[in-house]
């Protein structure tokens, strides 16, 4: 028993000294997203590597006093330190507060985003009932599929907004019909699927905004969409805009915090975990921890939060997000 313990003991201090110190470096590696995007990779995995430090700890704490132990626990504290640098912001950031009264209000709108994962969604009808009972003004979609957009309009009374030269996967569906929809051209920089409309609305019209980034592996094509983004925006009033997608970025990511800056809106959910939702589509498996928060929505000051909420899971690999705002008059 006793070589059993020592066994035990030493794998143990093996893959917690292994886990701590590949999280603090990971961590240290992260911080130089900065100025790199190559580095920032490391950033949208902030939150796995916290989780995987404090079990290193706890893993050490299990172990004799050793100079081991001390490295372990020495670099686990470094590692949840700077995750915590990455990740603190997100928790302090400023929302938006909520509307104040109804009486103060012009409208209400609930917003869906979701990305459907297009045709490994096995479940794209329940998908689509889901979706109809909740009762959304405006539901934006990526990875639309024919499959689903039949889905969804048999059963809603939906007008479509999407290019369909993109094959339309990104869609708008909306209660109103728009008053316009779709975005200008822009040649240069990585390929972009986006879609926009604009309604009218009490006090002048208001646009949203629909966006699919790609990854962030490699670096460099989603900074370009990034950048198209932004200029995109500068179109439109910013006040009563609404721009939402799968940004495939997180929060603690600093390209998702300068595009915050550059786009001059609010995002409204806070460190909202949306991926992976389902694991093996076939198997209808699903994820009930995910860790990658990478759907978002972003308003304009004219737009006041009244609720956000993450939806169920479904048959897509992200959860969707419920937010309603209220549009309020000019101060």
């Amino acid at each position: 028993m006793g070589l059993v313990r020592v066994v035990i003991t030493r794998i143990l201090e093996d893959i917690a000294v292994a886990l701590a110190v590949g999280s603090a470096l990971a961590m240290l590696a992260a911080q130089g997203g900065r100025f790199s995007d190559q580095l920032d990779i490391a950033t949208h995995f902030a939150l796995v590597f916290l989780v995987l430090a404090m079990v290193a700890a706890l893993m050490a704490a299990l172990t004799p006093r050793s100079l081991l132990r001390r490295v372990t626990l020495g670099a686990a504290a470094l590692a949840v330190a700077l995750a915590g640098v990455l990740i603190l912001p997100e928790m302090v950031r400023n929302t938006q507060p909520a509307s104040d009264s109804e009486g103060a209000e012009l409208a209400r709108l609930k917003v869906i985003q979701m990305n459907t994962w297009s045709g490994r969604n096995q479940t794209m009808d329940e998908t689509a009932d889901w979706l109809v009972a909740q009762d959304p003004d405006i539901i934006v979609v990526e990875e639309s599929s024919r499959r689903f957009q039949r889905a969804l309009e048999a059963r809603g009374d939906y007008h479509r907004t999407c290019d369909p030269d993109d094959r339309c996967e990104v869609v708008i569906y909306s209660k109103a019909a728009p008053v316009s929809g779709g975005l200008p051209r822009v040649s240069d920089g990585a390929y972009f699927p986006a879609t926009r409309a604009t309604f009218d609305a009490p006090g002048g019209d208001f646009t949203v905004i629909g966006a699919h980034f790609t990854w962030p592996v490699p670096a460099g094509p989603q900074q370009q969409q990034s950048l198209r983004l932004t200029r995109i925006a500068e179109l439109y009033d910013r006040d009563r805009l609404i721009i939402t997608g799968d940004f495939n970025a997180t929060p603690w990511s600093f390209t998702l915090r300068r595009q915050d800056k550059a786009l001059g809106l609010t995002r409204r959910n806070r460190a909202m975990l949306t991926w992976p939702a389902m694991a093996f589509s076939r198997w209808n498996i699903h994820m009930p921890l995910p860790f990658l928060a990478i759907d978002h929505v972003y308003a304009g000051s004219d737009w006041k939060t009244v609720s956000v909420e993450r939806g169920p899971s479904l048959g897509s690999d992200h959860f969707p997000v419920i937010v309603t705002l209220a549009l309020s008059p000019a101060d």
